[in-house]
């Protein structure tokens, strides 16, 4: 391992203590000024993201997630104040008894330790991540992506600054350099490092997933799926897609395939197109949804192929397929989910119930928007991440998924 890694990975493993004996009124200081810091250096800070933006295609749909404005920032400052508010996730008292041998036995919630979280063009993880880490007594060692290095250099001096005005160390958030070759160092480092949290492509959480030896969450892609059942209100579902998809494409939980029941293919994508039209997002028809839209005059549309379906776009493009009930649509998101959010738009309290109950996935909808999965949204505060595996952490990962748990077992020389 090259000797500047190895020197930030050791510090983060000696920080665990200093942060865990931090009282909960210090963190909700620490957070407080960290949010007012932001709003107060936005010249700084945009000025280091436009650094970022100048560097990068406007035909990349990446470069969405890596732009700051006032808005954006202000919304930053914002969720780190609503972390502040939340209640410390640590030292919570899970389970207590006493057993016949007279040892008194409890159990109690607990910081993970140094969290490693590898990202790629998205500043907000990086003020997101130390703000949960800090309200959750865990070390956090940020990995983010070439792109935004001049933001998240520039979000890090405004986190050390607050820490070191209240005689804090800085170790305790750090960013990691960019070159790829320290992030198998990270993924091995077990030494030091208590868990990986990879969040970004596919190509990226396979990379973590394949490669470390460091515990991995994964937060996963989200190919999303909306299902417009033949009961549905289609002025209802025409406003739910369009917000799925629309509203902010380059995200997760962005809508990637509209799904539609036979016999209200054509009223619907009727009601549907415009929306569509202005935004102008290009789709991906099968063969009867091709001839609708294409009668319709819609502009930008191509002939799906297998690869359309399955597909996170990441941009303003989505999939569309015509399906026979229920039953096909429950048989196609099951084949090309990636168990991040699915809905049904229906009336039919029997197709929304079987839609809930079957679909594996994180967040299951009836008749609203797939753009809700979010810790915010959810009244969870900010997110690491949209955990799409079962162990530990599924759906928002949170600041209430930011611990495990120890025994404590309290004796007067009990002997086995």
């Amino acid at each position: 391992m090259s000797k500047s890694i190895i020197e930030q990975l050791q510090a983060a493993s000696k920080a665990k203590n200093l942060l865990q004996k931090l009282a909960p009124e210090t963190k909700i200081t620490l957070l407080n000024a960290i949010a007012d810091a932001l709003v107060e250096q936005e010249s700084v800070i945009l000025q280091a993201n436009k650094s970022d933006l100048d560097r990068m295609s406007d035909e990349d749909p990446k470069k969405d997630r890596l732009l700051l404005n006032s808005d954006r920032l202000k919304g930053l400052a914002d969720s780190v104040k609503q972390i502040a508010q939340l209640a410390d996730p640590t030292d919570q008292l899970l389970l207590k008894k006493q057993l016949p041998n007279g040892l008194e036995i409890e159990k109690i919630t607990v910081p993970l330790g140094v969290v490693g979280v590898i990202y790629e063009s998205r500043p907000n993880v990086t003020i997101d991540v130390a703000a949960l880490c800090i309200q959750s007594g865990n070390v956090c060692l940020l990995r983010g992506g070439s792109d935004a290095l001049h933001t998240n250099e520039a979000l890090l001096k405004v986190i050390h600054d607050i820490l070191e005005q209240h005689g804090i160390a800085t170790t305790i958030v750090q960013l990691l350099p960019v070159d790829r070759k320290h992030v198998s160092e990270l993924l091995e480092a077990t030494s030091y490092v208590d868990i990986i949290i990879p969040r970004g492509s596919q190509s990226l959480i396979n990379f973590v997933r394949e490669n470390a030896k460091v515990p991995v969450i994964e937060t996963g892609a989200g190919v999303c799926h909306t299902y417009v059942d033949s009961t549905a209100d289609l002025d209802m579902a025409a406003r739910i897609v369009a917000n799925a998809k629309i509203s902010r494409p380059s995200v997760c939980n962005s809508l990637d395939t509209v799904l539609i029941d036979k016999d209200v293919v054509t009223e619907f994508l009727v009601k549907l197109a415009p929306y569509l039209e202005e935004a102008q997002v290009e789709v991906f028809a099968d063969a009867t949804t091709y001839q609708v839209l294409k009668n319709e005059n819609f502009s930008n549309l191509k002939r799906a192929e297998e690869a359309d379906f399955g597909r996170e776009f990441l941009d303003l493009k989505c999939s569309v397929k015509t399906v026979d009930g229920l039953d096909e649509a429950l048989e196609h998101i099951g084949k090309y989910s990636s168990k991040h959010s699915e809905c049904i738009v229906s009336s039919n309290e029997l197709h929304i119930e079987q839609f809930l109950n079957t679909v594996d996935a994180a967040a299951v909808y009836a008749n609203a928007s797939t753009r809700f999965t979010d810790g915010g949204e959810f009244g969870l505060g900010a997110e690491i991440g949209i955990s799409t595996q079962k162990l530990h952490a599924r759906g928002p990962f949170a600041l209430e998924k930011l611990v495990t748990e120890k025994w404590i077992v309290r004796g007067n020389g009990q002997i086995r």
